[in-house]
């Protein structure tokens, strides 16, 4: 079962709306679901909160030390409640998946997460849980450190906060340690809108049809054009004289 949820970020106004932070979002999210607050520990170097379970307790922690030094609060608070590293999940943000898209992961190298390095190096292996939202990559690896510390675009937060909302659905499935049902929940896509049905073409009435009407001769209608002028009539000649 996990028994501590780390959500990854840096502390202060600046950073709260930054890619970076996408781990303090999903904390955020937790803690509302769970009905509980985060506070400051000094103990611990970062902000926590403990949610007492039929399972037993579970905590959640986001470390106030900056990115970089989040393994100092990660291995202070499991140490010291005898947490072991398979009974903690990570969450970050991630580069190689694109805003929407969330993934869970046991293990493996930091792919050049400086939070997940010094995690690592403070619990002193590599065998633990993440869970990696997809924040999208600039496509320049220069520019990989400003664009994690800006704040996505709106359609992009759209998204990010899609895959929260998905991935939260599975949280007792993972303080349970049903990982497998867990991942299928996170990683299935949602179902793509059905197209709509087509409509029938409006009937149009049908237009009545009107019998031809046959011609009417000239002197039918004009009484001053003798019967026999017809079409095509020839007029007689006039008598010679005796």
């Amino acid at each position: 079962m996990i028994r501590l949820f780390v959500g990854l970020g840096n502390p202060g106004a600046e950073y709260e709306a930054t890619r970076h932070n996408a781990g303090f979002w999903w904390l955020d999210a937790l803690a509302a679901s769970l009905k509980t607050r985060l506070v400051p520990e000094r103990a611990w170097q970062a902000l926590a909160a403990r949610v007492a379970l039929p399972s037993g307790p579970v905590w959640l922690l986001e470390p106030m030390t900056f990115m970089n030094r989040s393994g100092v609060s990660v291995a202070a608070l499991a140490r010291f409640f005898k947490i072991a590293p398979d009974e903690i999940l990570v969450v970050h943000d991630e580069l190689d998946l694109a805003p929407g898209e969330a993934k869970v992961k046991f293990g493996g190298s930091a792919a050049g997460h400086n939070g997940l390095k010094d995690i690592h190096g403070m619990l002193g292996t590599q065998d633990f849980w993440r869970l990696r939202l997809g924040i999208g990559h600039p496509g320049v690896k220069d520019e990989v450190v400003n664009y994690v510390l800006r704040k996505p675009s709106g359609a992009d937060r759209e998204a990010i906060t899609k895959a929260i909302d998905q991935s939260l659905g599975a949280s007792e499935l993972l303080i349970a340690g049903a990982m497998d049902k867990a991942q299928a929940r996170i990683h299935a896509r949602p179902p793509r809108p059905k197209p709509p049905r087509p409509t029938a073409p409006p009937i149009v009435p049908a237009v009545p049809t009107v019998p031809d009407v046959p011609a009417v001769p000239a002197a039918a209608t004009n009484p001053a054009v003798p019967a026999d002028r017809g079409a095509g009539a020839t007029p007689p000649l006039p008598k010679e004289p005796a």
